[in-house]
């Protein structure tokens, strides 16, 4: 699925996005300060979660509860070095949780991810628009 939206449209975007995945693990791939983070607040936004969402940068995962009690992981692994930094966090036991995992920069752990994850491509178009595409994988 390819969609074009603006900032104004992220809230229908992201129930697309919850509504289109097959899986609970959502790869986030785009450029830096292409919108990954931004979608991915309102995406926690939608699975029920009232607080304040930012990004992992420095942590690594960020865990937030929804109000009917669920789990959602926020991971950002643009600072990590070795995969096996991910491996030492327990990176496999999240992925497997049956909880929401939404994963920016996925490729610094291409060889962990799961491959029925769902990868989610952003890229910055003309006039604030940004086109994003969705993939179910297996």
């Amino acid at each position: 699925m390819v969609l074009n939206y603006s900032l104004s449209e992220l809230s229908e975007i992201a129930k697309e996005v919850l509504k289109y995945s097959n899986n609970k693990v959502l790869l986030f791939y785009g450029e830096m300060g292409v919108g990954k983070t931004t979608l991915i607040k309102e995406i926690v936004k939608q699975l029920g979660v009232n607080d304040n969402v930012s990004s992992p940068t420095f942590s690594l995962v960020n865990e937030y509860h929804s109000t009917k009690g669920a789990k959602v992981y926020h991971f950002d692994f643009y600072r990590i070095n070795k995969e096996e930094e991910a491996l030492d966090m327990g990176i496999e036991e999240y992925f497997y949780s049956n909880n929401w995992c939404l994963v920016e920069w996925p490729n610094k752990v291409e060889n962990l991810l799961p491959l029925n994850a769902v990868s989610i491509t952003i890229t910055s178009n003309k006039n604030q628009l940004r086109t994003i595409e969705l993939k179910n994988n297996g």
